[in-house]
């Protein structure tokens, strides 16, 4: 039985959308993540101080914890920018759902 050629186009249809969703959604716990982290990041650092204590070696600790297991997610650089994003959108509700991690 031969399939009609507007079946297949609309099943195309279903899966290419449901992909863009797939990816907008792991997109949008990634931005998450990453403040996250920079939030737990940034009040351990500061511990209720107005500025965090100069030579603290917590994000470099963090990264060589957790680098290797996760990769360059986790390295100082991108820490040190999780902390940045939090700092700079200290409120969840400030982030859009729609942009992805190099929006921000």
């Amino acid at each position: 039985m031969e399939l009609k050629k507007s079946l297949v186009e609309e099943i195309l249809i279903i899966i290419s959308a449901s992909q863009v969703r797939a990816i907008r959604s792991v997109d949008a716990e990634r931005v998450l993540m990453y403040w996250q982290i920079g939030k737990v990041i940034f009040e351990e650092e500061q511990q209720g101080k107005s500025r965090a204590d100069y030579g603290s070696f917590l994000i470099k600790s963090i990264s060589n914890e957790f680098q290797s297991q996760f990769g360059i997610g986790f390295s100082i650089r991108q820490l040190e920018m999780n902390r940045q994003f939090y700092r700079l959108f200290s409120n969840t509700n400030a982030l859009r759902s729609q942009f992805n991690w190099t929006h921000y």
